[in-house]
């Protein structure tokens, strides 16, 4: 019987590390986050070496030896190539200025002397949310991923294996353009998002959509609310506390929420046709009654084809806090095996 090997999953996060362990037999060694803070605003010598930290606390915790490790696989947010150079113009929390242009996966795979596979991290949880509801050995399945948190990430797993695209930004369902006529109120103006863009699925659906665009146009129309007395940055935080607790206003901001995450999906439903469409972030952790009403909003919000409206699959992205990593060392055990003509346990 063959020697039992190993991947290490990395998630290099703007605040945190987690990690995992993934033998040849596809199991997950580790059932916790192996959670570290990242440092990354402290620069790349500091931030390199937290991450190393965490390969070693990951293998520690499994009892893996180091020798069986045979790659490592990695996410960090975007934007960064395809290959994991980061951008030329940082990023959030990434900004301080070592990180413009940093090669992370070729400065990871030199120190660890292990062939490093990168994803961004909405392609890794992407991964991850696929291979956990089709599982491996079936025939070949596409899904789309939407992940709402402070943006919008998002992935497409295409025939099993994650779409890149030519510079890495396939995938970016945030920027996605949406209708929003009917989306919005009649007075309500266009949002806009950070990247520049306005009228597009993140300006609507996420964290930062909520705070700069949504909650202040509603608590215009109502003024005596409870979160009109709070911060608009802490009162955009406080949205699904009182959306579960059936807030008219709450609920009427992630009603819109949900509306845009379904016209986006209608969207990409038009361009691969999926088998399945998954929504993460601070929905999954949400009461189950209020993680159902949201997932069957977005569905009622994506309109697709009679044939496919009775196959296609809506889930929540599981296991969110541990997706990166996990996706992560799943790209990994593809790159091992794909460069030894194998096929995946």
């Amino acid at each position: 019987m063959a020697e039992p090997w190993y991947v290490v999953g990395l998630d290099n996060g703007g605040t945190a590390n987690n990690a995992t362990v993934l033998s040849s037999a596809g199991e997950f060694l580790v059932s916790e986050m192996v959670e570290a803070p990242s440092r990354v605003k402290e620069g790349t010598a500091v931030a390199l070496g937290v991450l190393l930290q965490s390969f070693e606390d990951a293998l520690a915790l499994s009892g893996a030896p180091r020798a069986a490790v045979r790659a490592v696989g990695l996410d960090s947010p975007g934007p960064a190539s395809a290959d994991g150079v980061m951008s030329g113009r940082g990023a959030t929390n990434f900004e301080h200025q070592s990180w413009y242009g940093f090669d992370l996966r070729g400065q990871l795979e030199e120190r660890l002397g292990l062939p490093v596979f990168y994803n961004n991290d909405g392609n890794a949880a992407a991964l991850y949310a696929h291979r956990q509801h089709f599982g491996r050995g079936g025939p070949p399945r596409s899904s789309a991923s939407a992940v709402v948190g402070t943006g919008l990430g998002g992935g497409l797993v295409l025939w099993d294996r994650v779409l890149k695209g030519a510079t890495g930004t396939a995938g970016e369902l945030g920027h996605v353009h949406i209708p929003m006529d009917g989306l919005l109120e009649a007075d309500q103006p266009v949002p806009h998002c950070n990247c520049g863009f306005d009228g597009d699925a993140e300006s609507v659906a996420s964290l930062t959509g909520i705070e700069h665009n949504l909650l202040p146009y509603w608590l215009s129309k109502h003024p005596d609310h409870e979160l009109a007395s709070v911060p608009v940055s802490a009162a955009a935080a406080l949205v699904r506390r009182y959306a579960e607790a059936g807030d008219p206003l709450a609920t009427r901001i992630f009603e819109q929420q949900a509306m845009a995450l379904g016209r986006m999906l209608t969207i990409v439903a038009n361009v691969i046709d999926a088998d399945a469409y998954f929504i993460g972030g601070g929905v999954v952790e949400a009461n189950p009654g209020f993680q159902d009403w949201f997932l069957r909003a977005v569905r009622d919000n994506t309109v697709l084809r009679d044939e496919a409206a009775a196959t296609v699959a809506f889930a929540l992205v599981p296991d969110l806090d541990m997706a990166g990593a996990r996706g992560s060392a799943l790209a990994a055990m593809d790159g091992v095996l794909d460069a030894a003509g194998a096929e995946a346990p």
